[in-house]
């Protein structure tokens, strides 16, 4: 057992602080178990072994078991190796009078089973909306945000793949915060929706997607590190919520992604203008995603609340065939799977149910849609449909 305690003046110091601990050969399993006041401060928890990066779980759990068949969700399967090992502990938040902790830590000879898990009932997905192919190239639904129990989501990722499914998603990122813990699932899930593979590197001064197979991202570095890292390996990297409260990007960063999560579930009155604003001041050609960022039930948006639509070559929406379609800008988003839609067929627009909205084109010119079905003129940049309150409705690249 290890006891300690954390001071404000140990967080400004460094933030992110590692526990050793040693793994002697022949161990089956090892456990960790954080206890802190939760009512007074959040430390985060992780582990690395000797071979690196072994998991993450942030403020959600306290504990965590390690064994070579299977690992508390957010961490690594593995075999044990033996080794200097460390806690991860982040100094999240940490008050005046400063935090204690104890860490109790256990090498077992002995694996327990793993955890039984139910599999949710498989039902129905809703009809695909109308929506002409352009060239060749397919509409399809998703959403570029949500979370899972490997992280701090609720559902596990079978559930959470057949909500969506259920809401009318192509596709949907799973985008754990600071771990990779789920992507061998995603591919093992069938629940009729493609599973993206996707991280979000979360710190306290802002947060980014990163999306492909591309491995951990590690956050504990500079977010241009994130950024040369998905590059490097053929991801894409986003900036989150860029406005979103206290996790707002506050960020250095000297090469700025051009895809933004411009539209956040956390954007829930869409007159305030402030997240296009910022787009326009991050770079004049960013190309705008949405993203529900879904933990649970009853908190953020449902997945697809907001709807990224991405055009995509082929018939099915494979993640290299989504990511390449972002990367060409081919991007539009909507409050819903099912709501008003404002999508780009070449030199024209097509707005789907949005009788009685306004078209805002870029030059600042104003049309009122008339119909439910209608084909209007586009220009080069981003259209989008508004409310005669100036609402915002969908956005079109």
């Amino acid at each position: 057992m290890t006891t300690g305690h954390w001071t404000l003046d140990d967080r400004l110091e460094r933030i992110l602080r590692e526990v050793p601990f040693e793994v002697p050969p022949g161990t089956a399993a090892v456990h960790v178990k954080l206890s802190y006041d939760r009512s007074q401060g959040v430390l985060d928890l992780g582990c690395g072994a000797p071979g690196g990066f072994r998991g993450w779980s942030g403020g959600a759990r306290d504990e965590y078991t390690i064994t070579r068949d299977w690992a508390t969700p957010g961490y690594l399967p593995g075999e044990p190796e033996p080794g200097t090992w460390h806690v991860w502990l982040r100094l999240h938040r940490i008050p005046p009078q400063g935090l204690d902790y104890t860490l109790e830590i256990t090498c077992e000879r002995t694996a327990p089973p793993e955890p039984a898990a139910e599999e949710p009932p498989h039902g129905e997905r809703p009809p695909r909306r109308d929506i002409p192919d352009v060239g060749g190239l397919r509409w399809f639904a998703g959403d570029f945000h949500a979370h899972t129990v490997h992280s701090d989501g609720s559902l596990t990722i079978a559930e959470l793949a057949e909500l969506a499914h259920g809401r009318g998603l192509d596709f949907l990122a799973v985008t754990d915060h600071n771990t990779v813990s789920h992507h061998p699932w995603l591919g093992k899930i069938d629940r009729g929706i493609r599973l993206l593979p996707g991280q979000e590197v979360t710190t306290d001064r802002g947060h980014a997607n990163v999306f492909g197979d591309v491995g951990w991202v590690d956050f504990r570095k500079a977010p241009d590190s994130w950024y040369e890292h998905a590059e490097r390996n053929g991801g894409i990297m986003s900036i989150n919520h860029p406005l979103g409260g206290d996790c707002a990007w506050l960020q250095p960063i000297e090469r700025r992604p051009q895809v933004a999560e411009v539209w956040h579930s956390g954007w829930w009155d869409r007159r305030w203008g402030a997240p296009l604003a910022w787009a326009d001041a991050w770079r004049d050609d960013v190309i705008a995603i949405g993203g529900s960022d879904f933990h649970r039930h009853g908190n953020d948006g449902l997945p697809g609340a907001p709807t990224t639509w991405v055009l995509v070559a082929g018939d099915e929406p494979e993640t290299e065939a989504v990511l390449d379609g972002v990367r060409a800008g081919r991007t539009a988003v909507s409050a819903g799977p099912d709501a008003p839609l404002l999508l780009r067929l070449g030199d024209e627009l097509l707005a789907l149910d949005a009788d009685g909205l306004v078209l805002v084109r870029p030059d600042g010119t104003r049309q009122v849609v008339r119909g439910e079905r209608v084909l209007l003129p586009a220009i080069d940049g981003p259209h989008r449909l508004e409310t005669h309150e100036n609402e915002v409705i969908a956005l079109c690249a």
